[in-house]
């Protein structure tokens, strides 16, 4: 079976290298390794060395160069639409402060069809409406490795211009908070 241990992003493509399509939802589009079976029989075996998102139209490079292009699969989701933009900013804000995925798109949040994420939003006046689409979350600026929980950051950081210095010592421990395993608890030293 063809391994496969890069990405070739879009924009790099080549047409005449594409021997198959293989299309994936998102949870499969962010796992890096994997039996993966082409719609037109190719068998490959995913197999990256670090943590990334596959997005809709990157290929997949097999060891002889060849290239298998990754469609995004239609998935059921949940559109969300308000009346005004400050809604749908506050739902957002709500969603990344428990490490929720959305897409964001000019009008409206696309998130998981999940009725806990439906109330939030209804909650935040929100219209919910379940549709069938490809999901492309924003990336998280925040990384975990899924692969070693259990883990502690420890950061210093001086970061405000003020008269007066504050020192303040993060520490942020990784458990039962949020679908990564994140809990953020704050220690300030004033």
């Amino acid at each position: 079976m063809p391994r496969v241990t890069t990405i070739v992003r879009k924009p790099a493509v080549k047409a005449d290298r594409v021997i198959d399509t293989v299309t994936l939802d998102h949870e499969a589009r962010n796992r890096r390794h994997d039996h993966l079976k082409g719609d037109g029989g190719t068998e490959i075996h995913l197999d990256l060395d670090m943590e990334t998102t596959i997005n809709d139209g990157d290929a997949l490079r097999l060891e002889d160069g060849r290239l298998v292009q990754v469609k995004a699969k239609s998935e059921g989701l949940l559109e969300v639409k308000a009346e005004n933009p400050l809604r749908l900013m506050r739902l957002a804000w709500h969603l990344g402060s428990n490490h929720g995925l959305a897409e964001i798109a000019n009008d409206a949040l696309y998130i998981e069809n999940d009725p806990a994420l439906a109330e939030l939003a209804r909650g935040q006046g929100c219209t919910v409406t379940l549709v069938e689409r490809p999901f492309k979350p924003e990336r998280s600026t925040h990384v975990c490795s899924h692969d070693h929980h259990g883990h502690d950051h420890h950061h210093g950081h001086d970061h405000h211009d003020h008269a007066h210095s504050h020192d303040h010592d993060h520490h942020h421990e990784h458990g039962p908070g949020c679908g990564c395993g994140h809990h953020h608890g704050h220690k300030h030293d004033h």
